[in-house]
């Protein structure tokens, strides 16, 4: 059995509004074969998202010219719970595209960390329903008529999920209504994903996100006959990271998640994981590729 990928890389994003290293900052954690094609690690901490972008071309591009290809796991939702592009009119046949040119239109996330995740709630808040709904979760010197610090009320049954198919699969996944306070990953979705975009753009059909170009299924290396980079989400929470001494958790787990995906790989278990499971039903696939997304890793 082959491998499907020679390095895997994984994101630990950030929605801090100015530059910061350590715990709670951007991780990027690489395992990749050294001349002998032993696995072998290593990290980096930019102080920024745009360097941490920055950081991602470079690294890729590397591969690229060594013709390796790299799984890149970002630690956020690539996708909204089912209806989001829906309930904010966005046109085009591929929902989960729309919303990717949405958010960069309205996201501005400058060099300096500086960014307006909270503006960019509020206004689709204000969209969808006219007040501080789905979106919650703010500094008190943020709210807004349309964005308050704490959830203002429950989701009901005519109003968007509260999760995608994927949180509930992975038991414990916060929901990308959150956008602020420990656990939120609204934040991070809504600066990461013009990112992962930007990388999508530069690299065209090189670059595949799964499952929405992919297809939500088991890969081979014939589906990924000409492409360099599969990007995928990854939930590091899923793999028990001890931190060595002197590690902070996020390298743990941007290590450790590295690790466990390049064992599967080796294994030539990887290329299964990329399918939803054998009883997953088929409403639950058909949301994960046209605009939820999935959890690599996690059986629907």
């Amino acid at each position: 059995m082959s491998r499907l990928f020679s390095a895997y890389v994984i994101v630990d994003w950030s929605a801090a509004a100015k530059p910061a290293t350590g715990a709670d900052s951007v991780w990027i954690g690489v395992v990749k074969r050294d001349v002998r094609f032993r696995l072998t690690f290593e990290a980096f901490n930019p102080p920024t998202r745009a360097e941490a972008e920055k950081k991602l071309a470079a690294l890729l591009d590397d591969f690229k010219k060594r013709s390796e290809r790299a799984l890149v796991g970002f630690d956020f939702p690539l996708g909204f719970p089912r209806g989001f592009p829906a309930a904010l009119n966005l046109a085009g046949e591929q929902p989960w595209r729309a919303t990717w040119d949405q958010l960069d239109k309205m996201v501005k996330d400058k060099a300096d960390n500086t960014n307006n995740r909270f503006g960019v709630g509020s206004e689709i808040n204000r969209r969808m329903t006219g007040g501080p709904f789905p979106f919650w979760g703010c500094p008190p010197k943020d709210a807004l008529t349309t964005l308050q610090p704490k959830r203002t009320r429950e989701h009901g049954p005519d109003d968007l999920p509260e999760f995608r198919h994927a949180d509930l699969a992975a038991k414990g996944a916060s929901s990308i209504w959150k956008l602020y306070y420990n656990g939120s990953v609204g934040g991070q979705a809504i600066l990461g994903i013009p990112a992962v975009r930007r990388m999508k753009v530069a690299r065209g059909e090189a670059m595949r996100v799964w499952p929405f170009e992919t297809g939500f299924k088991s890969l081979t290396e014939a589906d990924l006959a000409g492409v360099d980079v599969v990007a995928c989400e990854v939930y590091p929470s899923l793999y028990k990271a001890q931190p060595a001494p002197g590690e902070v958790k996020d390298l743990a787990q941007v290590r450790v998640t590295a690790e466990h995906f390049a064992r599967l790989d080796e294994a030539g278990k990887l290329g299964a994981a990329f399918g939803p499971g054998k009883t997953a039903a088929a409403d639950i696939v058909a949301d994960a590729e046209r605009e939820e997304g999935w959890i690599l890793g996690v059986e629907a």
